[in-house]
């Protein structure tokens, strides 16, 4: 168990904690700011800041404790959203497309490590040598066939530290245009370091993760107008969607093979040994608590 004391300014000191609590949970099961605003009685500067609070707290805490983990599989992938416009629609330098990249492990389901940015090589590595930093043990580890990969993959675990393969899928689209989905009509594993077990290769964990930023966080819902208008917001509501995911809910599979006992994947990595609350975040959010 490795939970800590982690301490950071806070701007929300004046708002009770029930309706800190409230906020957070209206943003974590997929509410926009402003829904969240008119369920909670507060004005939208107000969900803001708590967000920007709350997301810095979840970044920090992340990086100090998401470490030495016991993973065996990891699967790695990117989402896309956008910031203020799509790309085609930008006017403005900070507008356009945004990516976050996940890795997940296969066992825990926990999130090792994500990274918002661009969907080229230089945050591929950065986000590679993140991943790897997190690692207790080699690992056989699984990306989509982005080319980008293959020089990440390499810099951070080294040509002999990992069992790296790709997976590529074939797709035929379907007669709907729009966001009709294109069917998967089959899929080619590649070698790439090491020796992975092709039976395990798969990036089947990761994208059901990425279904469930769809689901659960309202800034990556397709067709709406709940996108981020900054970049750093953007970042704040993927920390405190991650650090939910981890810490704060119990994982259906992980909860059956343990007999019916509540598990989070940050359990299952052994990293606490309880499933967290929201009120648990909002404890660490006062710069006079002590959290043990």
């Amino acid at each position: 168990m490795r939970e800590q004391l982690i301490r950071i300014p806070v701007t929300m000191n004046l708002l009770p904690a029930h309706k800190q609590a409230a906020i957070l949970k209206a943003l974590i099961e997929g509410s926009s700011i402003r829904g969240t605003s008119r369920m909670v009685g507060v004005s939208t500067t107000t969900v803001l800041k708590l967000l920007v609070d709350a997301g810095k707290l979840c970044s920090i805490y992340h990086d100090q404790v998401v470490r030495n983990l016991p993973c065996k599989r990891v699967e790695a992938d990117e989402i896309w959203a956008f910031v203020g416009a799509k790309a085609k629609n930008a006017r403005l330098a900070s507008q356009g497309d945004i990516w976050t990249f996940t890795a997940i492990c296969a066992e825990s389901k926990l999130v090792v490590s994500w990274l918002v940015g661009q969907r080229d090589a230089e945050f591929a590595c950065a986000f590679m040598e993140d991943t790897a930093s997190r690692l207790a043990h080699r690992v056989q580890l699984t990306t989509d066939g982005h080319n980008m990969y293959l020089q990440a993959v390499e810099g951070a675990f080294g040509y002999h530290g990992v069992d790296y393969a790709m997976l590529v899928k074939k797709y035929a689209h379907g007669g709907q245009p729009g966001y009709s989905p294109p069917v998967c009509i089959g899929a080619e594993k590649t070698r790439i370091l090491g020796k992975p077990d092709r039976k395990l290769v798969s990036t089947s964990y990761v994208e059901r993760q990425n279904l469930n930023m769809r689901l659960f966080s309202r800034r990556y819902t397709r067709l709406t107008n709940a996108y981020s208008r900054k970049v750093e917001n953007h970042m704040h509501a993927v920390a405190l969607y991650f650090f939910a995911h981890n810490f704060c809910r119990a994982h259906t599979t992980l909860t059956k093979a343990a007999g019916g006992v509540h598990t989070s994947p940050a359990m299952a990595a052994g990293l606490t040994d309880r499933v967290w609350k929201v009120e648990d975040l909002v404890t660490m959010l006062d710069p006079k608590a002590v959290m043990v």
